[in-house]
């Protein structure tokens, strides 16, 4: 194993871990080259990556890193994500995952369909939280959350369900905050800007291609765990009716 090769292993992890992109025909394009072109390079960098629980996937000639799942030190606790998120409460948070998964179903329903769109709007999202959180309070008329685990899809549609769409702001005021439905997905993408998942111009909001290489491998590695889990409470809730 060559000392050069090791370097570049480590100068790939560098950049990537600090956010700076590699690909072909960018500034790092050398990098690129080595890893792809460059088994010893390629191999010592998938090592040490396994061994920190990081991915490292490609779109359109670049180059992502990804925390695994249940990663300490490169990804968020729960609690963490409440603080980067701007939410206090489990419940809220357990909301904000859903509003991203439906975010992500704007523009993938698995691995092999890929639903053009140049960019979503918030009211895009909205329209399609209420329509997927509707199957758990349709025909509910007493309904105790206590009764049911507090992360449980019929709890966060419960929740959403007691929100207002908005405060009463025009849409060119619109804050990021707890007090709506509207306001909440401001937060998520927010939240999602500052992860470099989408960029936002005039209320639109485009993904990058970090989003698009991460949600294609999403799918292909985990097939959709949050799908099935959504589909299984639904059965169960239309099974209680």
């Amino acid at each position: 194993m060559e000392m050069k090769n090791i370097e570049k292993a480590m100068d790939i992890y560098a950049r990537l871990v600090t956010g700076e992109e590699i690909e072909r025909g960018g500034n790092n394009s050398q990098l690129y080259d080595d890893y792809y072109g460059n088994a010893e390079v390629y191999e010592i960098l998938g090592v040490l990556l396994k061994k920190l629980n990081l991915h490292i996937y490609e779109y359109k000639d670049s180059l992502f890193l990804s925390p695994g799942e249940g990663n300490r030190i490169f990804g968020y606790t729960n609690e963490e994500l409440r603080r980067a998120i701007g939410v206090r409460l489990n419940k809220e948070l357990y909301l904000c995952y859903f509003l991203i998964y439906e975010i992500l179903l704007q523009f993938y329903s698995d691995s092999g369909t890929y639903q053009f769109k140049e960019y979503i709007k918030s009211e895009d999202v909205l329209s399609e939280v209420d329509k997927a959180l509707s199957v758990f309070t349709k025909d509910i008329i007493i309904y105790d959350m206590e009764e049911d685990k507090e992360e449980s899809f019929k709890s966060v549609a419960l929740f959403w369900d007691e929100l207002p769409v908005s405060t009463g702001e025009n849409q060119e005021d619109i804050k990021a905050s707890r007090a709506s439905k509207i306001s909440f997905i401001k937060l998520v993408f927010n939240f999602l800007v500052g992860e470099n998942l989408f960029v936002e111009v005039d209320k639109r909001y485009y993904p990058t291609g970090r989003f698009s290489a991460i949600v294609e491998h999403y799918f292909e590695e985990y097939r959709g765990e949050i799908f099935d889990a959504l589909s299984r409470e639904k059965e169960e809730s239309q099974e209680e009716k």
